[in-house]
């Protein structure tokens, strides 16, 4: 088990007739649903691709229909790339933020500290991230990932401290730990696929139950005037 939990860490949207105020209270009236959905694109590596999963089972399907049951007009976009770096999300933040995404929910991390990348860069990655989705006028939730002793506590310490810093920094809504429901989890193995580093539809389903309060809190600050 515990060999299992140290691989975790590792890896990791007629009116002619009428007075124009009766046709403007029919328009809005009438105007589609899809008029107030919060469109939220999710960055990430394959935790947030769902690797290993049938598609509607992965992160994104299983936390949009968690907000839709929960009464939220959401649409999440996919924007998980496995083995991704924090270097590749700023790659690729460009043309994630599309004119329609309202909202960003930044999961990455996960690759840096299994290749040991300098917690400097990852920092100043997330920072050039969080820099665009500022200046795209986008609400971001940013969610840790915490960093094993296996580089020592200097290294810990320096990249644990970079999401809690960047989240007070940007004003951004945060989440400490990606991983930390299915770590909690009484039987470890049977919320894990089978190369012990990816969580399992159950696993993610504790994910999702565990940031979903997050998403509502982020899908809130979208739509507040």
């Amino acid at each position: 088990m515990k060999k299992l939990r140290a691989r975790i860490f590792l890896g990791y949207g007629g009116v002619v007739c009428m007075g124009k105020a009766v046709v403007l209270a029919l328009s809005l009236c009438a105007a589609p649903s899809w008029a107030d959905e919060v469109v939220i694109a999710a960055l990430g590596d394959s935790l947030t691709q769902g690797y290993g999963l049938p598609a509607e089972q992965g992160f994104v399907p299983q936390l949009e229909a968690w907000l839709q049951a929960r009464g939220h007009e959401v649409r999440l976009i996919n924007a998980g790339v496995s083995g991704d770096t924090t270097a590749g999300g700023l790659a690729r933040i460009g043309w994630t933020l599309t004119s329609d995404v309202q909202a960003l929910i930044v999961t990455l991390g996960g690759n840096d500290l299994l290749r040991g990348l300098p917690p400097e860069a990852a920092r100043a990655n997330l920072a050039g991230i969080l820099d665009a989705a500022a200046e795209a006028g986008v609400e971001v939730l940013l969610i840790g990932m915490e960093a094993p002793l296996n580089y020592g506590p200097d290294y810990q310490a320096a990249f644990d401290a970079i999401y809690p810093d960047l989240a007070a920094d940007y004003g951004s809504l945060y989440v400490e730990s990606f991983l930390a429901p299915v770590v909690a989890a009484p039987d470890l193995r049977a919320v894990m696929q089978a190369d012990g580093i990816h969580p399992n539809a159950d696993g993610v389903a504790l994910i999702v139950e565990a940031l979903g309060p997050a998403v509502e809190a982020l899908v809130t600050r979208v739509q507040q005037p």
